[in-house]
Formats: C-alpha cells, structure tokens, sequence
C-alpha cells in the first residue's frame, strides 16, 4: 500500500499517513497476511479508538484520534494520461483533489513534480484561484513564427541568423535591456495589484527578455502537413520558423510570491502537503487582486514574445508568413459539464495546454527533438487541456550529475543542433520521449505540422532556473 490508497481510505495527511506507513511495514514484517493489508487499515481508519491498546496499531491509531478533519474525505476524480508517471507527481494530483474548492482535474502524460500542483496538473476549482497552481512563471508562453527565408539559410548562413537571436533578445535571471522595448502593454493599467505597480520600471526593462530554465528562443525548419491549410493561411511544406518559450519574467515571479503568502496565512491549519495549495477566494479584495495581476502577465508575457519575433523578424529584413502562440501557467474561467451538470470553474493549467476543439496550440519538445503544432480535440476528461511539453525524465541536479558536455555535443552534432548556450540541465536526455507523450495523448490534439530545432540559444550554464 502506499500514500495513494491511504488516502482513498481516509487517511489524513501528515502524521497520520506516516503512521500508516509504519504500521504496513512492521505488520508485514511480522508475518501478517499481506492480502488483509486493506481491510486492517480500513477497519483503524473506522474506529481508531478500538485499537489504541493494541501495540501493533496504537502509534497509527492515536495519529488517526488526534488528526484534523481532512478537507474532503475523498479525492474529487481526475483522469490520468500517460503511464509510468513519477509517483510524487501522481500523489501531488491526488492531494490537490482533496482541496474544498476543487471540483475536478486532469494530469498529462508529460507530468513531473512540481510546487503544490504538479507540471502537467490541470485542476478545475470553484470560485477560487490558487497561486502555485498557476505557478511561478506565470502565463509562461510558447509562440511560433514562420518566416519567408529560405530554409537553406540554416546551413548557409546560421552566423546571421544566431546573430539576430543574440542581438534581439536577452537571457539569464534579471536578464534587461538597457534601451527599452516598446509595446502597448506598458501602457495597461498596472495599479490592479500593488505588486505589479511595485514592478512596472523592472518589467519594461525586462521586456522582450527570454530569462533562464527552459526558456528558449530557437530557428529550426517547420514542416506544415496539409490539415493546417483548414485551420491557418499556411500552404503544406516545409518553412524555417523562430520558435520562442518563456514568460512573465521577475515580475511574474514576484506577483506569485506575493499572493501565495497571502494565500497560505489565511489557511494555516492547511496539512503542510497542502500549503502550497493555499487558495484565494474571487470574492476577496486579494482574489480579485491577484486575478488581474495574472490577466495583466499574461499580457506581459505576450508582449514579451511579440519583441523578441518582431525584431529578430526586422533584424533578418524577414516578412512573417504564420504566427501561433498560447499560454501555460494560468487560470481561465470556463464552463464544464462536471457530474453531469454544466458549472462555472476556474480551470489552472499548470503546465498544461489550452486543447478546446480547434484551438491552436504548440507542445514543444526539447533542443533536439522536434515540437508540434496542434489542434484541440476538445476532450471534456481532460478539461480541454494537452500536454505543454515533452515533461522531464530526472530532475536538474541529477542531469547535472550524470552528463558531460563532450557526450552531449556529440549528440548534438548527430542531431545537426548548433547549441550557443545552454546548461547541462536542459539537455535532451533530461526530458521524456516527446514522441512517446504525444502518443499518449492522440485523444486530446491533433497534429497540423512539426519543428525542429537546429539554431537553439538557452541562458548559459549556472543560471538558477527561471520556469
């Protein structure tokens, strides 16, 4: 047994599920019957007061007695996509579930852990918005743009082309520009939050920067299979596109820092497994705050995106043939049939991608294998949601551990990837099969076209990670 099935027996969180734990190892060490395991746990949970003289299931017992109610008594249900998901991922979901304001989730096949919702968690919550579970980038964005220069430009001349990468755009933590950007978006009201108003001098400098982590911005060649005629103004073929993923920068960070705390003061007899799930109500004055905060980066980060294409665009002299873009790492009010009965929610994808029918979207992979372009099959199991990526295979210390650049720029070099930088973290062989996620969700996107990164610029090794 373990932390999943103790819960869907009603075990609480915190001291009581690690008493269930010892419990099941000294019963089986002591030669109890494993196929009872169930029913011995089941029948502490009923009735711990029963079994606080018994030595073997005392310690589990008064554990149980001295317990806070748990916020539900069950998970609400989620569907699960993938298989062989990390088990931490999976329990975060669970718990997740268990949250009052919840009312139904999803989790996607590239699912890894994350900070209170897992990366790949789509969780729908009633009249109420939970900041870590938008996350710390938040409306961290993927955006694609198809360009009329020859694809023979890759191999012919990827100096001019790193050039205007290198120029256009900045990467690292704090990472600005000394002569700003202009956009439209500085010129939004950014007194919605005092936090945004706090911030709006460093999110102009920061503006149309690309930040650390997995933020990248790269050309690679964009095969367009012929479904995307219906749905774009892009002939089939094969283009040389700029592909861009990054967010809301320090700004966004510290929106979420700010109402997170709030979030976790107002609930603190939270199980410490939940604080990072602390939620605010839209009806509150710190809702309703952080609600247009998380409206205004999503501006932000679109804005972000459109610099770094328009210039490298102007850069190249390059006229624009096709441009998608779409959020991950926000909360959308929406409506969905949950139980039967249409409701107002508030869908958070967290690592997740907007996948209604016909929506457009892009699922990248990683810095040598390709990304899709794709279409929303609008499946209501998964919230009309899809993976955001590939997902990661190990975390960043263990990447850093186990590669050695010579191994991995020989890859590279297999793979016909020019890298200009990048950490070790960040590495192909740290992420999922992306071919492998993208099988396992062909019920909730279809695929219109696929890019392939060959000129891939990241922030340098040592960067703290940003996403």
């Amino acid at each position: 047994m373990n932390t999943k099935d103790f819960l869907r027996l009603g075990v609480p969180l915190g001291e009581a599920t690690r008493r269930a734990t010892d419990f099941v190892s000294k019963y089986i060490l002591g030669g109890g019957d494993k196929s009872r395991l169930h029913e011995e746990v089941a029948a502490i949970v009923a009735n711990p007061s029963a079994f606080v003289d018994d030595p073997l299931r005392k310690p589990f017992a008064e554990a149980l007695l001295k317990a806070p109610p748990p916020p539900r008594a069950e998970p609400v249900s989620y569907h699960q996509w993938g298989e062989g998901l990390e088990h931490e991922a999976v329990m975060q979901m669970e718990r997740a579930c268990l949250l009052p304001v919840s009312v139904a989730g999803a989790l996607m096949p590239d699912a890894h852990v994350g900070y209170g919702l897992p990366i790949g968690g789509v969780l729908a919550t009633e009249n109420a918005v939970i900041p870590y579970a938008v996350g710390v980038d938040i409306a961290c964005r993927m955006k694609l743009t198809v360009l009329d220069i020859p694809v023979r430009d890759l191999e012919n001349k990827p100096d001019r082309l790193a050039r205007a990468i290198e120029t256009e755009t900045r990467f690292g933590v704090g990472a600005s520009f000394r002569d700003r950007r202009d956009h439209g978006v500085m010129d939004a009201d950014w007194s919605v939050s005092p936090i945004t108003k706090q911030n709006k001098d460093k999110a102009w400098s920061q503006l149309g920067t690309s930040g650390s982590g997995n933020h990248f911005v790269e050309f690679g060649l964009f095969t367009a299979h012929g479904e995307i005629a219906a749905k774009t103004s892009l002939a089939p073929g094969t283009y040389l596109a700029l592909l861009s993923h990054s967010g809301s920068r320090g700004t966004g960070a510290a929106v979420c820092d700010h109402y997170s705390k709030i979030a976790f003061n107002q609930f603190p007899d939270l199980p410490s497994e939940l604080k990072r799930l602390a939620w605010l109500s839209l009806d509150s004055q710190e809702g309703q705050e952080y609600w247009n905060a998380m409206e205004l980066m999503g501006l932000y980060a679109a804005a972000n995106h459109a610099c770094i294409h328009k210039h490298i665009a102007e850069n190249l002299g390059a006229t624009v043939l096709l441009d998608l873009e779409n959020h991950h790492n926000f909360a959308w009010k929406e409506k969905h049939v949950i139980g039967g009965v249409e409701r107002d929610v508030i869908v958070h994808r967290k690592g997740a991608t907007p996948a209604g029918a016909g929506v457009l979207g892009i699922i990248p992979g990683s810095m040598a294998t390709p990304g899709f372009v794709v279409s929303g099959k609008g499946n209501p199991d998964s919230l009309n949601s899809a993976s955001h990526g590939a997902g990661r295979a190990m975390s960043r210390k263990a990447a850093n551990e186990k590669f050695n650049w010579k191994d991995v720029n020989r890859f590279l070099k297999q793979q016909g990837v020019t890298l200009l930088s990048a950490g070790l973290d960040e590495v192909p062989m740290a992420y999922k099969n992306i071919r492998d996620v993208m099988a396992a969700q062909k019920d909730l996107v279809t695929v219109l076209g696929e890019f392939m990164p060959k000129l891939v610029k990241m922030a340098p090794s040592g960067e703290r990670p940003e996403d």
